[in-house]
């Protein structure tokens, strides 16, 4: 989905809120990849400093990950804990409780008549990022737990960029949640270099 659309369609899937609905929006607002949303927990989430740490074992890298969480993001858990479920820890569960199926985020969008995949968002917000802020490559690379692809760079990069990419995700966050009379504010330059 190209960047523009994106603060319209989320505008769309708040209207009718639900596990799934709430799931993709919050996936698109982390630029996370749709197994981390479906298998997270509460435990998870530090709602003080406003970090969600995604387990080692719920990341394609088997790397733990830390995303800083905006307004925006905040705004949908607030959402899911009023819907919670008794008995389950997970944020976002499935009919039954439990995790909730790889099937169902797609089938929002299927629903929603659009014919994009989940995975797509994140491509969506790299684009966003390259298009409508300064942050280097590698703050936006570290938002998505993406590795480093030269190996001597990697050996040498010790930070995680987390300030900066806090910053980066409250600027898409505050990107995404923008409408006025239907139209897309764009979320203005971001220095952070």
């Amino acid at each position: 989905m190209a960047y523009r659309a994106v603060p319209a369609f989320l505008g769309e899937l708040q209207a009718k809120p639900s596990f799934g609905r709430l799931a993709l929006e919050f996936t698109v607002l982390t630029a996370a990849r749709s197994q981390e949303t479906r298998l997270a927990t509460w435990g998870e989430i530090d709602l003080e400093a406003k970090l969600w740490t995604c387990p080692g074992d719920h990341m394609k890298r088997g790397k733990a990950h830390i995303v800083p969480l905006s307004e925006a993001a905040l705004a949908v858990l607030r959402k899911a804990a009023a819907l919670k479920l008794a008995g389950s820890n997970l944020i976002f569960p499935g009919v039954s409780g439990g995790s909730m199926s790889d099937m169902t985020l797609l089938k929002v969008l299927r629903d929603a008549d659009e014919p994009f995949h989940v995975h797509g968002f994140r491509s969506t917000f790299t684009d966003w990022a390259a298009d409508k802020t300064t942050f280097a490559n590698a703050v936006v690379d570290a938002a998505k737990a993406h590795k480093t692809p030269d190996a001597t760079e990697a050996a040498y990069r010790r930070t995680t960029h987390l300030e900066k990419r806090a910053t980066l995700m409250e600027a898409w966050g505050a990107y995404c949640s923008s409408r006025a009379g239907g139209k897309v504010i764009d979320f203005p330059m971001q220095a952070a270099q």
